[in-house]
């Protein structure tokens, strides 16, 4: 499968969330996981000693492990597409300064303590969504790096297509449904031959 190819990221994630509830589990979980990775990688030391951004005499966008994420996630989501990935990496660095303040603010022992519990909800919620209505295993679980890189990606795509009716291209979703649907097929296939 092709790093850069969205149609099949997007068909290998799809084919894990075909479940309209699940789907809307993650619509509303995965992004504050995002949120809440970003609030505990504030923490990191930063890169450089002296922050390059300073707003109202204090720096709290540091340069660390948490923007270099949000660099990496903003540049692929825009390689993948420039329109919605552009909106992605839009969303990337908002949640990068929003948790960087809110560290900045809380700090350290409020900050760990809200990122847990919101890891856990947001977690437990996605993992429901699998068990009792997608009743299929996440994706993270057959390939952990790419569910982690697509899935803020994917449910924003979602998002955009249910909302607005968005493709990335014409007959994306067609294609990618094709896809979906035939994966699935197979593997229930594969998982009623385990059974029998």
């Amino acid at each position: 499968m092709g790093l850069f190819d969205l149609e099949e990221q997007f068909s290998f994630y799809g084919a894990y969330h075909s479940n309209p509830i699940n789907i809307a589990v993650h619509m509303i979980f995965v992004w504050p996981i995002v949120f809440t990775a970003l609030l505990l990688l504030n923490f990191i030391p930063p890169f450089f000693s002296q922050s390059p951004i300073e707003l109202w005499d204090e720096s709290f966008l540091v340069i660390n492990y948490g923007f270099l994420f949000t660099v990496i996630y903003a540049l692929y989501y825009v390689s993948l597409d420039r329109k919605a990935g552009s909106l992605a990496a839009f969303l990337c660095f908002l949640c990068w300064a929003g948790s960087s303040a809110l560290g900045h603010r809380l700090g350290f022992s409020l900050s760990w303590k809200v990122a847990l519990a919101s890891q856990l909800l947001c977690w437990t919620g996605q993992f429901i969504g699998h068990g009792v209505f997608e009743k299929r295993a996440p994706a993270l679980l057959d390939n952990l790096a790419q569910a982690f890189l697509m899935a803020p990606f994917f449910v924003l795509l979602e998002a955009l297509q249910y909302g607005f009716g968005y493709e990335p291209n014409p007959g994306f979703y067609a294609r990618v449904k094709v896809k979906v649907d035939a994966e699935i097929k197979a593997w229930k296939d594969k998982k009623s031959k385990k059974i029998s």
